[in-house]
């Protein structure tokens, strides 16, 4: 066996998640069409494919113990200049995304790993490509929004293609928890 290239990430479901990679692609991002619209949880990462049922059995752990909660899109953001990227911002869900990605990262598990740069939930919509054209994605989606009930998040694979598909789902086990009175500001959401 040899090693595969995993990632772990909450779907943009539709139709958000294929507008928003057309509009990826049109902006000039040609790894737009291998990369389905998300927000990560585990970067690239590679693994030993032997791996592979420990990591979909910490994974199973982890989305047993969540829970249903909104996940907001609304604006653009950039990481400029320390990164190439201009990304939709994760407004409501944030906090809740930060938690997931701890625990799927957990030092203890089969994800830990180290990142490059501090974990901040987004969805990216160009990524390395010119300086006019982040500009422009910056700039035309700043008045985007999209919302959904995020139920839970899958485990991807990159291919020898340079493409990413899902080897599985994994939705949360604990019960759809409705915004409670007083905690509809933005950013807030339910605890879990």
């Amino acid at each position: 066996m040899g090693t595969v290239t995993i990632g772990v990430s909450i779907a943009v479901p539709e139709p958000h998640g294929s507008r928003l990679q057309q509009l990826r692609a049109g902006f000039g991002d040609a790894a737009a069409h291998g990369i389905p619209t998300h927000v990560t949880l585990l970067p690239p990462t590679e693994i030993d494919e032997s791996a592979l049922p420990a990591v979909e059995a910490h994974l199973s752990e982890v989305a047993a113990s969540g829970r249903p909660f909104p996940m907001r899109l609304s604006g653009t953001g950039t990481f400029r200049p320390l990164s190439p990227v201009v990304f939709v911002r994760v407004v409501a869900g944030a906090g809740a995304c930060t938690r997931l990605q701890e625990q799927v990262r957990d030092p203890a598990g089969p994800c830990a790993r180290e990142l490059q740069f501090p974990y901040h939930p987004h969805v990216t919509v160009a990524h390395g490509i010119e300086e006019a054209a982040m500009d422009r994605a910056f700039e035309e989606l700043a008045d985007y929004e999209a919302e959904w009930p995020c139920t839970g998040f899958g485990l991807y694979e990159q291919g020898a293609d340079g493409v990413w598909r899902k080897l599985r789902e994994f939705p949360f086990g604990g019960p759809v928890v409705p915004p409670q009175a007083g905690h509809a500001q933005r950013g807030s959401v339910p605890t879990w």
